[in-house]
């Protein structure tokens, strides 16, 4: 099966930052349209303004007057300065120095599954939540091939050999190899071929509204 074109450039330069203020208005004035079932034609017979014009808002490819501002805010009943929410959000950074990880117990530390949480940003811009842990097993480790929650979740082998289960396939999973499936289905190490073995476990999640 052919690969999607992907449409996200890792190198790419955020736009200015004039450019980045219409974008978050237009996601806030989506967002609230959204929330209360109000359709773009409902808004722009309250408003005034037209189907075009509001697109161009909602996609950010326009910067709004005061006067629009306005005018939309009291359509959505809400206050003008809710527009410029997400444009002052704070963006944040977790630094965990080696060895500094928060060792945590979930569903695999019955299994004696050592998981070690490397960071937590939570609500945020993005409305994803993502969870990195550094997951070590050793030879008291139980086989444990049935977890399952919400989410998609990247594997990345640093040390040892597993077999890793997902579904009804099994992935030898080696150092530097990757795993990458959904999270919703069984999941976990079905067999501990060389050990001590290490793996970074990464799960994102949409964070709720």
């Amino acid at each position: 099966m052919a690969t999607p074109p992907l449409t996200q450039d890792p190198h790419r330069l955020r736009e200015g930052r004039e450019k980045v203020l219409e974008v978050a208005i237009g996601r806030e004035v989506r967002a609230y349209r959204r929330k209360q079932n109000i359709t773009v034609a409902d808004l722009s017979e309250t408003t005034g303004l037209s189907i075009g014009m509001l697109s161009k808002i909602e996609n950010g490819n326009t910067s709004p007057s005061l006067t629009t501002l306005q005018s939309l805010a009291n359509a959505l009943s809400m206050p003008i300065t809710s527009f410029f929410r997400g444009f002052e959000e704070g963006r944040s950074a977790v630094h965990t120095k080696a060895g500094e990880g928060v060792e945590l117990e979930r569903a695999g530390t019955r299994a004696n599954h050592q998981y070690n949480l490397l960071g937590h940003i939570g609500s945020n811009a993005s409305g994803v939540i993502v969870e990195p842990y550094m997951i070590s097993l050793n030879e008291e480790s139980d086989i444990f091939p049935t977890f399952q929650h919400g989410g998609i979740e990247t594997i990345y082998m640093l040390e040892g050999e597993v077999d890793y289960r997902h579904g009804d396939k099994v992935y030898s999973l080696k150092p530097g190899d990757t795993l990458f499936f959904d999270a919703d289905a069984p999941h976990g190490p079905e067999g501990l071929v060389a050990l001590p073995a290490r793996y970074l476990s990464i799960i994102s999640y949409p964070q709720k509204a």
